[in-house]
């Protein structure tokens, strides 16, 4: 039996780790490994908390609380195979947790879907900033035995540092993901959805006139999940995310968008929002940034769409077109099956903790 410590910046509603690990576990545990789980944040309460205004004190204790578990943690490596380590060990500072694994000989793991490499945080919290130290990802890349990309990009540093790089993109459990139902009624008005958070929502504004002329056109609401949007003259639906109601939302779309700038940040994503839309087959529109490129090949699985009036184009045919949607839907639910699932991923996850452990 392969014991092995995952260490994950947040409990299971934290999206990144959820997706990276949590639900690889199953899988993992069913083919000889131990795993056990140790998030910095594990309350859930603080987590939904975390990027809310205020409680600046609150907020204080329970990252310093938070911090000396990390040190019990540190003592517990040597129990372990193998330390897995999701993005860092600690949100701020330096290295320390991970160099000090290093130096008692414990192999790292490190995976990382993200460019946090680069100064990133949310304006709530602006005032830790300059606790952040985002130049540490190359020192963890250079501790660990091996590292796990969700993308091209992101290989691409690591290689600079580490010649063990896989990639392994941010997949969808497809058992959990169900399709959804090509005999549900149409919908009127259609809904547009964009699923997300308070983190990511600003992007949505780059949508601001396509939305308008839509809804001059068509009967459309716009659905958002996980953060407060405001726009006149446009049918809003704004309502909080909530892991158990996850699908359920993506569900009551008819048409998923995920609007990103394109600048190094966001080229270092996973398109995360384009496969869970495609995984239940919803018709996708994503703009051509990073990965999406790679995941959405436009006419055949979704679209891309790099300015407003391609935008308009795309989704007014989605609109106006029930039968187009359930097409480019299921051809991207069958491109989340055969190359961003659980079941075509785990596989390759088990097998760099079995040379990992062999080394």
């Amino acid at each position: 039996m392969m014991k092995v410590l995952f260490i994950v910046p947040y409990p299971i509603e934290g999206a990144s780790n959820r997706y990276r690990v949590y639900q690889y576990l199953p899988y993992l545990r069913s083919h000889g490994i131990e795993a056990t789980v140790r998030p910095f944040v594990d309350s859930s309460g603080f987590y939904h908390l975390l990027y809310q205004p205020g409680q600046v004190g609150y907020k204080i204790a329970y990252v310093i609380r938070s911090t000396f578990r990390r040190l019990v943690d540190l003592l517990r490596t040597r129990y372990f195979d193998i330390v897995f380590i999701h993005r860092e060990a600690l949100p701020f500072g330096p290295p320390l947790f991970e160099r000090l694994v290093s130096l008692i000989e414990r192999p790292i793991i490190f995976d990382f879907d993200d460019a946090i490499y680069l100064l990133n945080f949310h304006k709530v919290n602006r005032w830790v900033s300059w606790l952040k130290k985002p130049d540490k990802t190359s020192q963890i890349i250079r501790y660990s035995a091996h590292v796990i990309a969700g993308n091209e990009t992101l290989r691409r540093y690591a290689a600079q540092f580490n010649k063990n790089v896989t990639v392994i993109p941010t997949s969808i459990n497809t058992d959990l993901y169900p399709i959804r139902s090509a005999t549900s009624p149409v919908h009127k008005p259609v809904t547009i959805g964009w699923i997300g958070s308070s983190t990511t929502v600003k992007d949505l504004h780059q949508l601001d006139r396509v939305f308008q002329e839509l809804a001059r056109r068509y009967a459309i609401r716009v659905r958002v999940v996980g953060g407060q949007y405001e726009l006149p003259g446009v049918d809003l639906d704004c309502r909080p995310w909530s892991l158990a109601n996850e699908i359920t939302d993506l569900h009551s779309f008819d048409i998923g968008v995920m609007p990103l700038p394109d600048n190094e940040w966001t080229r270092g994503k996973c398109g995360f929002k384009a496969l869970q839309y495609m995984g239940v087959g919803i018709p996708a529109v994503v703009s051509p940034v990073g990965v999406n490129t790679k995941i959405v090949t436009d006419g055949v699985n979704g679209y891309l769409a790099d300015s407003d009036e391609t935008w308009l184009v795309r989704l007014s045919a989605l609109i106006e077109d029930p039968t187009l949607r359930q097409r480019l839907g299921l051809a991207g639910r069958a491109t989340v099956e055969e190359q961003y699932s659980v079941k075509v991923n785990a596989p390759k996850l088990l097998r760099i903790f079995r040379a990992v452990a062999n080394n």
